[in-house]
């Protein structure tokens, strides 16, 4: 089972998308093993974004991801990060597919909603910076054997 982060920005927040948001990852059949509510320090958000470091739209990256509450969550699935890589569409709203959460739900370059990781190492790297390892949960859920069949991993 692959595992990924998952942000939900301080846009998504603001704009009470949350349970929206949610419900698409549940519904794919998408396994949430944390999740927490919390405001991202500048710290924080600097290791975060370090490959992002020296780039023009770094400053406005920290400013944006500071700006407000977020919600943190890990999610597990065969293929997780494909999966919801393709579930958040692409990256700036205006140019992301309907029937993705930013093509249905944002139309800025800025605000776009969601952050997911995009390979198995930064997924790894990335949940660690958000959760100690006793904060996430290993479990099955009721059905997933209707899911995902094991020889498809």
């Amino acid at each position: 089972m692959e595992r990924t982060l998952i942000i939900l920005k301080p846009d998504c927040v603001q704009r009470r998308l949350i349970g929206q948001i949610l419900r698409r990852f549940e519904d794919k059949g998408l396994t949430i093993v944390g999740m927490k509510m919390m405001q991202i320090s500048r710290e924080l958000a600097e290791r975060h974004y370090a490959v992002h470091r020296g780039k023009p739209f770094y400053p406005g990256l920290l400013d944006y991801i500071t700006r407000g509450p977020v919600v943190v969550l890990v999610l597990q699935a065969t293929r997780c990060i494909e999966i919801v890589r393709t579930m958040m569409g692409s990256t700036f709203g205006a140019e992301a597919a309907p029937g993705t959460i930013r093509g249905d739900l944002a139309v800025s370059q800025t605000f776009n909603l969601v952050h997911g990781s995009d390979t198995p190492a930064s997924a790894e790297t990335e949940i660690a910076l958000y959760f100690d390892p006793d904060e996430l949960l290993d479990y099955q859920t009721a059905g997933a054997e209707w899911t995902f069949r094991p020889d498809e991993a």
